[in-house]
């Protein structure tokens, strides 16, 4: 699906090993539903980090992720205000997602794009 929205922001991190499954629990069955129906949040595509293998200039080369965040969540926006709107905040800590699992993840990175028409 071609994105519409004009802006692109990622939350990725990791999660201890042992809260994984409750991690991609939550993520699928609350944090992402709850996120979507903010007002301004288009969509939202969660992301796990694999091996790249990839050729380039006639050479086949494997390159493993080091020191990036092994999950990562795409949301696309209609306006950065989205995310400092009493609703994203809201969305944000409701549900077992501050108490569950927040606590569990760490190498949080997020990033904000302009999506370039």
């Amino acid at each position: 699906m071609p994105i519409t929205g004009k802006w692109i922001f990622t939350a990725a991190m990791d999660v201890d090993p042992d809260k994984e499954a409750l991690f991609n629990e939550v993520y699928d069955q609350e944090h992402v539903p709850t996120l979507s129906r903010v007002p301004g949040v288009i969509s939202v595509t969660r992301l796990k980090l694999d091996t790249l293998r990839i050729t380039m200039g006639g050479e086949t080369r494997t390159i493993e992720p080091q020191g990036a965040p092994r999950y990562a969540a795409i949301y696309e926006l209609e306006s950065p205000d989205v995310l400092t709107s009493p609703a994203f905040a809201q969305a944000v800590d409701q549900g077992r997602w501050p108490t569950h699992v927040r606590p569990y993840t760490r190498n949080r990175q997020h990033t904000l794009h302009k999506v370039m028409k």
